[in-house]
C-alpha cells in the first residue's frame, strides 16, 4: 500500500506555531526508527515550528486527521479541517 498522493504542501497554524506536511516520502531515519516497519511506506515528510523550536517529523493520513511522529518520539494528530494550502511569500 502506498502513501496518499496530493498536489503540494499543506499547513496548519495555531498562533505562531506551524506544521507543514509535504508529499515527499519520509526519509528521516531517526523518525522512521520510531515507526512500525510494516507501515513506514505510508509516511511522508513533515516539519514543525512549535514554541520557537523547529522539529522534523513524518506523517500519515487517517480518515479524520494527519498523524505525526516527531524525531524526539512525540506524536500528534492534526484534524484535516485545520489543514490549508500555504501562502508562501
Amino acid at each position: 500500500m502506498a502513501a496518499p498522493a496530493f498536489a503540494g504542501d499543506l499547513v496548519a497554524y495555531e498562533g505562531t506555531d506551524m506544521i507543514r506536511l509535504t508529499p515527499q516520502t519520509c526519509t528521516n531515519q531517526a523518525v522512521l526508527n520510531r515507526i512500525d516497519p510494516e507501515v513506514r511506506e505510508l509516511f511522508l515528510t513533515a516539519s514543525a515550528t512549535l514554541r520557537g523550536q523547529r522539529y522534523t517529523a513524518c506523517w500519515s493520513i487517517t480518515p479524520t486527521a494527519a498523524y505525526l511522529v516527531y524525531e524526539d518520539g512525540d506524536q500528534g494528530l492534526i484534524p484535516l479541517t485545520k489543514l490549508q494550502v500555504p501562502v508562501d511569500i
